[in-house]
């Protein structure tokens, strides 16, 4: 099967930092680090780490840190987050982290920031318990590109003679993340690139996102024009039966977080043995029919379709499985059918 790819189509990685049932939790960030440096090797665009919290399946809790690690263990890959859950924090301290990891890592450092809590409502109290941060997020951003770029916030700021160190000639990429409407028109209205999230969606809404945020859109200095993404699931393997079996895993998994479970990664064998009712396997039917499952051609080609449709010329991909083997596997079978490197 020959398919086109668009031609100057680049893919990025969306790292999750997932514990699997069989090693300790703490295992999972080493597993990050070494994902990271595996996919630079292999010609990806960017890497990726998420923010979650109060959750047994998805351990990256401290973006920041790990993207420290990240950016003196890799070469040529730009490193950010997707994203820092920004309510969470002081615009001001998440300025200094950046401009750190700008320092470890200078000109390749993306800073995608978030609304959404990461977590459930009590766990966002306890990491902020002061204030409602998430109804000042606009300004929280207006603050937070001043800080990066080093220049003074706008006139009459309480905070106006304050500055994010250490001050440098390169300044971390601001992107907006959403999963809805409200990150794209705020993406638009700052001229910031924005990441929509279609693996958690399942793609609903990325359509209308996209279009909002073109339509909207306001040219800034750094980005005269609109600059989109969206982060999809897949997983590639050397045959599509392989494919098929690393994906129950996500299956058994999807089934729990229905039920509001964050519980670690298992064995497709495990996966494979469980009991499903009717009910669980319409989810994992429906997962499996909307999957980008298969071999390393396969997958390619439902991608490159994906980024016609959306007009897109870079996709970033999130892939989860049991074994580090094989989802080191699957970035690779990928690399190779888009040419990277």
């Amino acid at each position: 099967m020959q398919f086109t790819l668009a031609p100057t189509m680049k893919l990025s990685v969306l790292d999750q930092s997932t514990s699997s049932n069989d090693r300790p939790q703490s295992a999972a960030i080493r597993e990050s680090i070494e994902l990271a440096k595996h996919c630079d090797r292999l010609g990806y665009h960017r890497y990726w780490v998420s923010e979650h919290h109060n959750s047994d399946s998805i351990v990256g809790t401290a973006p920041e840190v790990l993207l420290a690690a990240i950016g003196a263990t890799t070469v040529r890959i730009r490193i950010g987050s997707a994203g820092v859950m920004l309510p969470h924090y002081s615009a001001l301290k998440v300025a200094e982290q950046f401009r750190v990891l700008e320092g470890i890592a200078p000109g390749r450092v993306d800073l995608g920031v978030g609304r959404a809590p990461g977590s459930d409502r009590l766990t966002a109290m306890a990491l902020n318990p002061y204030s409602n941060a998430h109804d000042e997020f606009p300004q929280q951003v207006i603050d937070l590109q001043a800080w990066l770029a080093g220049v003074p916030l706008q006139e009459g700021h309480p905070y106006r003679a304050i500055k994010a160190h250490p001050l440098g000639p390169t300044k971390p990429e601001v992107w907006i993340l959403g999963s809805s409407d409200y990150g794209a028109q705020l993406a638009a209205h700052f001229g910031l690139p924005y990441a929509f999230a279609y693996f958690f969606t399942d793609g609903r809404g990325a359509e209308e996102a996209l279009e909002l945020y073109r339509r909207n859109y306001r040219p800034s200095v750094d980005h005269p024009h609109p600059k989109a993404t969206i982060c999809v699931w897949a997983l590639a393997a050397d045959t599509e039966a392989e494919a098929r079996r690393l994906l129950q895993t996500r299956e058994l998994w999807r089934v729990g977080f229905e039920k509001g479970l964050r519980t670690p990664l298992v064995s497709p064998e495990e996966a494979a043995a469980y009991p499903y009712t009717d009910a669980e396997r319409s989810v994992v039917e429906r997962l499996r029919n909307k999957a980008f499952v298969g071999t390393g051609e396969q997958v390619a080609e439902k991608l490159n379709e994906i980024a016609k449709r959306f007009e897109l010329d870079e996709l970033v991909v999130v892939t989860w499985t049991y074994d580090t083997a094989s989802r080191h596997r699957s970035y690779e079978l990928l690399a190779k059918e888009f040419r990277l490197g």
